[in-house]
């Protein structure tokens, strides 16, 4: 769904910027880190529109949780902004390991916004387009119990 946004969004002519959150991370980290962070910022705010993909994978470090809330943060009602979890908001706390810090990005990102799950959308549910045509036996599934 966030991948079809983005291209339509590139159809109607703007411009976006999409990564994974581990990507958009290290993007920040490694200008953080050369004293550059205000001015990448700034850069990214130019975008009318940026995907961060995958917030949920991997928790962050203090660093990185705060290094996210600032990218957020700089975009609140500036900029437009499409998050994927596999997580609810509820247990985000855990992927940034600070309640407040993820109460604080929720309260940003969801102002404003649409929220959509994939348990409520019923027209996505199936099988996964990765494993279509492949005989690899019954996959998993995250309700699946060991």
């Amino acid at each position: 769904m966030a991948t079809g946004l983005a291209v339509r969004a590139c159809q109607a002519g703007h411009r976006i910027a999409f990564a994974t959150a581990a990507q958009w991370v290290d993007r920040l980290a490694t200008a953080h880190h050369s004293n550059r962070l205000q001015p990448e910022l700034v850069k990214l705010g130019r975008y009318p529109l940026i995907v961060i993909d995958e917030v949920g994978y991997i928790p962050f470090e203090a660093e990185a949780a705060n290094l996210f809330f600032q990218l957020i943060s700089n975009r609140y009602e500036r900029a437009s902004v499409i998050v994927t979890s596999n997580k609810p908001f509820g247990r985000w706390g855990e992927v940034f390991g600070d309640e407040t810090v993820a109460a604080a990005m929720i309260d940003r990102l969801v102002h404003h916004a649409e929220a959509h799950s994939l348990k409520e959308a019923h027209s996505l549910k199936g099988e996964s387009y990765r494993m279509r045509g492949r005989e690899l036996g019954r996959v998993p599934t995250a309700t699946d119990k060991d």
